[in-house]
């Protein structure tokens, strides 16, 4: 008995979810409980500051919750990144055409790994105990994360050459790249508020910072949820049919022989050609199979592409 699309893919789209609404728990449980407890000023703020960095925060009782916090949201989105690799390579998702395209996917999931092991670290090194440690982390993380959205975008705008009437693909394409571009005027921000004793603004920033990084985990539960509805399949082999006649590779012939069948004229035989000196006809096609010099044709069998 086959088992039905929805449920064979359709575990997918959970881990954005999953990864998203942890790391969204995981940030209102620490404020909530700062608030409740009456914005205290912990050991590792300065003398003049007055909002809680998340790090402060987590460096405190909260550290479990910080810890557990920060693996499962990283471990769930990369899994969300395998799962749409996987996705695209079985052809439940728009198909990765071209070695670039693969290359630029393979280039997103190390350095979302890269932003996960930061991501990891600054949870356990905490900026108390470890602060330059802590710092070193929290760049990597969100380097990490930001040039591994960078490439994702690359390859979604070639994805998009080839399959225009995926609006999924532009809608995640700018999605991604309003993160990219967002993040990145942030974080200037805040390094800027930070080194200039500006602590009070810069955990403003932070806060912001890191709510915005669950919008960008939720994109990919967009891109993974057309895999449990419906198959790519019959339009990626087009896609690729399509590529291959581009580069030349295709094999076709002056008589518009193309994927394996005869472009026959309306009786059916193959469109012969006669040889102007003793009425011998040859059959337009592949060479090297029957038909030469008898008008009869047989075409051999289909490609797959």
């Amino acid at each position: 008995m086959a088992v039905p699309s929805t449920l064979k893919y359709g575990f997918t789209w959970i881990l954005p979810l999953i990864s998203a609404f942890t790391w969204l728990g995981m940030l209102l449980a620490m404020l909530i409980v700062w608030e409740l407890e009456g914005h205290p000023h912990y050991a590792s703020m300065s003398p003049n500051q007055h909002i809680a960095y998340i790090s402060d925060i987590g460096a405190q009782g909260l550290k479990p919750l910080f810890i557990a916090g920060c693996v499962i949201t990283t471990v769930f989105l990369d899994l969300s990144f395998a799962s749409e690799r996987w996705l695209r390579h079985s052809g439940r998702l728009a198909k990765n055409l071209g070695t670039a395209e693969k290359i630029l996917s393979g280039l997103s999931m190390v350095f979302a790994v890269a932003g996960t092991a930061g991501l990891i670290l600054l949870s356990i090194f905490d900026t108390l105990h470890h602060p330059k440690l802590h710092d070193g982390f929290l760049l990597l993380f969100i380097a990490g994360y930001v040039i591994s959205a960078i490439f994702v975008c690359a390859e979604y705008q070639r994805l998009g050459i080839h399959f225009r009437e995926h609006f999924i693909l532009r809608f995640s394409f700018w999605a991604k790249l309003a993160f990219i571009i967002g993040e990145v005027i942030l974080a200037i921000v805040f390094a800027a508020t930070s080194f200039d004793k500006e602590q009070n603004v810069a955990g403003v920033f932070e806060w912001i910072i890191a709510l915005i990084f669950t919008f960008y985990v939720l994109t990919f539960f967009i891109d993974l949820l057309p895999a449990a509805k419906s198959t790519q399949e019959h339009t990626n082999i087009e896609r690729m049919h399509m590529r291959e006649v581009e580069n030349g590779t295709a094999m076709m012939d002056g008589a518009g022989y193309t994927n394996g069948t005869a472009n026959d004229t309306a009786n059916g035989t193959a469109n012969d050609t006669a040889n102007g000196t003793n009425g011998n006809a040859y059959a337009i096609g592949a060479t090297g199979h029957e038909g030469v010099g008898t008008g009869q044709y047989k075409p051999p069998a289909a490609q797959n592409f």
